[in-house]
């Protein structure tokens, strides 16, 4: 029985990788991370979704030291989103050290229940500038959790080159493009669905599918190809 844990946040990436995982894998396990962020209706939405869609199990765990040691404007009400750089040139919605928690935590949950796949939607295409959705991050992450537990384990990253518009495709490939484009939560003003506009991640996922609805068939095409070189990598 092939099994896998599905980072989770009930954004637009990790529900597509989701959607995905439940018709690819035999049973899968989905974990959301509770860490004080800006918006908790991200984690009532992860919960809405993933009984929607009927997840094998979905755990919410308490992860709140990260909001005490990582300053972002998504662990502070007090600092607005910007598009600007800080000085260190990561956007300032960047929180330290998020993914090398997250995928940990997954990796001894996955560790646990037996499942070969830890599956993230995190993308080097469109990564907003965020060190840890890097493919070399992710290499060196598997790497460490297969020598520090000793077992066989794969992250998973069915996102890593694709483009946003190709994401919308992948959703769409699965009939899940109106789940996707409605129910999700990716704006980083907490509005569900094409969310505010204005912010950062509002801006990513709109020109995304503006391209994919102006451009169909060739960007299902480059997604299709993508998937097929990824899979013989």
């Amino acid at each position: 029985m092939k099994k896998a844990v599905v980072v989770f946040s009930g954004g637009q990436d990790s529900t597509t990788c989701l959607v995905e995982a439940l018709q690819t894998y035999d049973e899968v396990h989905a974990i959301t991370f509770d860490y004080g962020q800006r918006h908790r209706l991200e984690i009532e939405t992860a919960r809405q979704l993933a009984e929607q869609l009927g997840v094998k199990s979905h755990k919410v765990m308490d992860v709140g030291l990260l909001n005490e040691l990582a300053i972002s404007s998504l662990t502070r009400d007090d600092i607005p989103v910007s598009h600007a750089l800080q000085d260190n040139g990561l956007p300032n919605s960047f929180v330290p050290g998020r993914n090398i928690l997250f995928l940990t935590l997954a990796g001894i949950y996955a560790y646990q229940i037996g499942a070969e796949s830890v599956i993230t939607g995190v993308c080097e295409t469109d990564f907003s500038g965020y060190p840890d959705c890097r493919n070399e991050f992710i290499q060196t992450m598997n790497r460490a959790l297969v020598q520090g537990m000793d077992r066989e384990m794969k992250i998973v990253t069915p996102l890593m080159w694709l483009n946003k518009a190709e994401t919308w495709a992948m959703a769409d490939h699965y009939d899940a493009l109106t789940l996707v484009r409605s129910q999700t939560l990716t704006c980083y003003n907490g509005v569900i669905g094409d969310g505010c506009g204005e912010c950062p991640s509002c801006h990513l996922r709109q020109a995304g599918l503006d391209e994919y609805l102006n451009h169909r068939d060739t960007v299902q095409q480059s997604y299709l190809d993508k998937r097929v070189a990824q899979t013989h990598q």
